[in-house]
């Protein structure tokens, strides 16, 4: 009978402090870097607060995006992009952070890994429109799950 080999890795194998699967929507290393500054591992107030306080920020940066596509201020939605990108990789959400990378770049104009100069502003925020959509279903999963994560901690 041949070895089973599971395609996951066990967290408590890459010195995890035992946290649930997240899927590739949140880093572990990254999450559990802010975990580690909390006084309290049974209660967690000091990562929650931030991890809610950044739900609070992403629904108004979003907002924010919604209305500057309305008015195709593309600078801003660049701008919001990038201040999205920072947050969010500070928490290890890797989705959200690569398609606030990618809105950033459309909003200076280039291409989705920022290379390239896109010099047509409606194609830009075309663009930016499309990219909304994976972001905004990546912000809602991983908001799920780590809410999830505080009521089950």
């Amino acid at each position: 009978m041949a070895a089973r080999h599971d395609s996951q890795e066990d967290p408590s194998d890459a010195g995890s402090t035992g946290l649930p699967d997240f899927g590739d929507n949140i880093d572990p290393i990254t999450f559990e870097q802010i975990l580690e500054m909390d006084d309290d591992e049974e209660e967690r107030d000091f990562s929650k607060s931030i991890v809610f306080g950044f739900f609070e920020q992403a629904e108004n940066t979003f907002k924010n995006m919604d209305a500057s596509l309305e008015s195709k201020d593309i600078a801003q939605l660049s701008s919001l992009g990038h201040f999205l990108k920072g947050s969010s990789a500070t928490l290890g959400l890797t989705k959200v952070k690569e398609a606030c990378e990618k809105i950033q770049h459309f909003g200076a104009y280039k291409d989705e890994t920022g290379t390239i100069e896109v010099p047509d502003k409606e194609l830009c925020l075309e663009r930016i429109k499309k990219t909304m959509i994976p972001l905004k279903r990546d912000y809602a999963e991983a908001e799920t799950i780590l809410k999830r994560y505080y009521q089950s901690s």
